[in-house]
């Protein structure tokens, strides 16, 4: 036997040694884990800001609604109903789950489509599962003679606007 020692030879660069691969699993997934972190971060940095269209809704001149009608307009689900003594608004939106509701004129009621709520023109509840009336909102002319209705401000009573 030979006591001759070999020397110990070097992966040719085209080879690629275990260690190589694992060191090469390892930086990509730390690089992985660092994108991910950044997308996270940046994700919570960035302001979450929902935007909603104005509660205030120009309703138009008062001219447009006829005598004596009940008028949904379904974008606002509001209703601006018309009376001899003046206009008022209620809210389309049932107070049971808040399904939108539908004025059905040969009834003269307003109906909830979901559950079968029953109200009148003044909003008040005739028969169904509503535990309340349909909301009063406040209502108002501006500068330019058209009805202006504040959907996020409900009234305890009915206020008519003469015009």
């Amino acid at each position: 036997m030979s006591d001759e020692i070999k020397a110990p030879t070097t992966p040719d660069s085209g080879e690629l040694s275990r260690r190589r691969f694992f060191v090469k699993v390892g930086m990509t997934s730390i690089a992985v884990a660092a994108a991910g972190t950044g997308v996270f971060a940046y994700q919570f940095l960035s302001p979450n800001v929902l935007y909603e269209p104005s509660p205030v809704v120009n309703a138009g001149k008062p001219d447009r609604y006829p005598p004596d009608s009940v008028t949904l307009d379904p974008e606002t689900a509001i209703y601006v109903v018309r009376d001899p003594e003046g206009y008022f608004a209620l809210s389309a939106t049932c107070t049971h789950l808040g399904c939108l509701t539908a004025f059905k004129q040969e009834l003269g009621i307003i109906a909830c489509p979901c559950h079968g709520s029953k109200f009148n023109r003044d909003g008040v509840k005739i028969a169904g599962p509503a535990p309340k009336p349909l909301p009063w909102l406040r209502m108002w002319l501006n500068d330019d003679g058209e009805l202006m209705v504040d959907r996020s401000n409900s009234i305890a009573t009915k206020q008519l606007v003469r015009v």
